[in-house]
């Protein structure tokens, strides 16, 4: 599952890039999930948080942003915003819903982000660089009509999505409220992905162009997407002329 991941670079003003030794930092704090689904009548979601550090505590930073990427105050909030996690410790984080969730809409899922930021302990040693990981997951609001039980592994309407064939691409649309995020491609009955495909995310009611050669297609191809588990699940389409239907079917 591909993650959004940043780095971050920290040093003091005296650093001198050309004699500084680069520290390797590999993610001490992990999540318990890949992706969220906020359904709207819970109040708050709790995410557990593991420091898989075995010698050093971690301060662990969070807060939310919208689709566009800018932080943001509400309408969902990470408490608390900044703890403590010590060497090889668990603590969770709490995602809250806020009033002004009522003002989101009530026909579509809208959609978050959650960033988690892990602060090491400030070292002694001179002129070291320290990579900083910070993990950033999607949360899907969900509103009230659009609940799916939790026994459900597919989205209801996943048979209405369609795929046209451009020159030089492949157009899905998506007329159901739930996003899709489709991570890989796999042409007319093969079992072989296509490697320069880019994960791509379709919002509710909408389309978008994956860079897929439309010659490539065939007449069976198949869209890997993510479940609301996290889990790879496959959904068939059925091409005839420019036209591909979905099966509603893996």
């Amino acid at each position: 599952m591909k993650q959004k991941i940043r780095y971050f670079l920290f040093r003091s003003a005296a650093l001198i890039l050309s004699s500084a030794v680069l520290t390797p930092t590999y993610g001490a704090l992990t999540l318990d999930r890949s992706r969220i689904v906020f359904n709207e009548g819970n109040n708050s979601i709790s995410i557990n948080v593991a420091n898989r550090s075995q010698k050093e505590p971690y301060l662990a930073q969070g807060w939310m942003e919208n689709e566009r990427g800018e932080k943001i105050k509400g309408p969902l909030i990470v408490l608390p915003p900044l703890q403590r996690i010590e060497a090889d410790g668990k603590t969770m984080i709490r995602i809250q819903a806020l009033p002004d969730t009522k003002e989101l809409p009530e026909d579509r899922e809208s959609v978050f982000y959650l960033n988690l930021r892990e602060i090491p302990p400030k070292g002694n040693k001179p002129n070291v660089l320290t990579l900083v990981m910070q993990t950033t997951i999607k949360v899907f609001w969900r509103p009230k009509a659009l609940v799916v039980e939790p026994s459900v592994s597919v989205l209801p309407g996943r048979d209405k999505l369609s795929l046209e064939k451009n020159s030089n691409s492949l157009r899905i649309k998506n007329p159901t409220p739930y996003y899709y995020s489709f991570v890989d491609f796999l042409p007319d009955g093969k079992n072989k992905d296509v490697a320069e495909f880019v994960a791509t995310m379709v919002a509710p009611f909408s389309t978008a162009d994956l860079n897929i050669d439309a010659k490539t297609v065939g007449i069976s191809p198949k869209l890997i997407y993510v479940n609301d588990y996290g889990t790879m699940k496959s959904l068939s389409f059925k091409c005839n002329n420019n036209s591909c239907l979905s099966t509603g079917k893996d």
